[in-house]
């Protein structure tokens, strides 16, 4: 059971870049899923998501309207792809799997599976 992450790199402020997160020994659509990022020093965040009963698709402000996520069920895969990336964006990214729950405004994430993170960064 794991979640492999790829599609990290490094890009210039504007750039675009897809990460991918394939999963293997379980069905990623039984399963809320998300993307977190943790920069140097920082508390890892959570970037984007999609809740687990309604489907719910929420972003972090800093990358509304730039960040989308999404899954492929048929590869068992779930992206997320960042355009217009900016210097803040660098960070590592972290894909994961599991329970979200919305309520109000308020994300409640148990995520059960974690991929190993893929290093971004975005050069100014």
């Amino acid at each position: 059971v794991q979640l492999q992450a790829s599609g990290g790199g490094l890009v210039q402020a504007g750039g675009s870049l897809k990460l991918s997160c394939a999963a293997s020994g379980f069905l990623l659509d039984s399963y809320g899923i998300a993307w977190f990022r943790q920069a140097p020093g920082k508390e890892r965040e959570g970037v984007a998501s999609i809740s687990s009963v309604d489907r719910r698709l929420d972003y972090a402000d800093s990358v509304k309207g730039r960040f989308t996520i999404s899954r492929d069920n048929a590869k068992n895969t779930m992206y997320l792809q960042m355009d217009s990336l900016k210097p803040e964006d660098t960070a590592v990214y972290y894909c994961a799997a599991g329970s979200i729950a919305v309520v109000g405004r308020e994300l409640f994430y148990d995520m059960y599976y974690w991929g190993r993170g893929t290093q971004v960064t975005v050069s100014s």
